[in-house]
C-alpha cells in the first residue's frame, strides 16, 4: 500500500509540477469596452477600430491603449526595458479583427481616439489608393515626434 501511495503522489507531482512550464496564451485579450481604461491616459477604451494591447512577454500582463499614439509615448515614458520584445495586438479599423501590430499596415489620415491618426489594416489593398501607406516602426517614429 505505501508503495501504491508513494507512486500515486510521484505521479501527481510530475504532472502538476510539468504543467507550469507551459507556455501562456500570447492571444489577444478581450476587451471590455467603454469599461478598461488606456494605460497611459486613463481615458475609457470605447473605440473598437483603433484598440491596441500589448502583452508583457516574461510577466503575461496586458495593457490596453485607446490610440497606438498613446502606446507608443507609454513605451517611451515608462521606458518599458522588454517593448521590443513586447505582444502587440491592434484591431483592423475595417474588421475590428485583432492583428499583429508589428506587421500590419498603417494609414495616416483618420479620426483616432487621441487624435494621432495612425489605423491598421491587415492588407496593403485595404488602404485607399490615394492614401500614404506606412508600417509599424514609422508609425512609432511619427508618434515619437509628435510627442504629445
Amino acid at each position: 500500500m505505501k508503495i501504491f501511495f508513494l507512486l500515486f503522489t510521484l505521479t501527481f507531482l510530475l504532472f502538476n509540477l510539468s504543467g507550469c512550464e507551459q507556455k501562456k496564451d500570447t492571444k489577444a485579450r478581450q476587451i471590455h469596452y467603454d469599461r478598461d481604461m488606456c494605460a497611459r491616459c486613463a481615458m475609457v477604451v470605447s473605440d473598437r477600430k483603433n484598440t491596441t494591447q500589448v502583452i508583457n512577454p516574461k510577466t503575461h500582463k496586458t495593457y490596453k491603449f485607446d490610440d497606438i499614439g498613446c502606446m507608443v509615448l507609454w513605451f517611451e515614458e515608462e521606458k518599458i526595458p522588454w517593448k521590443d520584445k513586447a505582444i502587440i495586438w491592434i484591431t483592423d479599423i475595417d474588421t475590428g479583427e485583432w492583428i499583429d501590430a508589428r506587421k500590419a499596415y498603417y494609414d495616416t489620415e483618420n479620426i483616432t481616439p487621441m487624435a494621432y491618426g495612425f489605423s491598421a489594416h491587415k492588407t496593403k489593398e485595404s488602404i485607399k489608393k490615394d492614401q500614404e501607406i506606412i508600417d509599424y516602426n514609422e508609425v512609432y517614429k511619427r508618434v515619437k515626434e509628435l510627442g504629445r
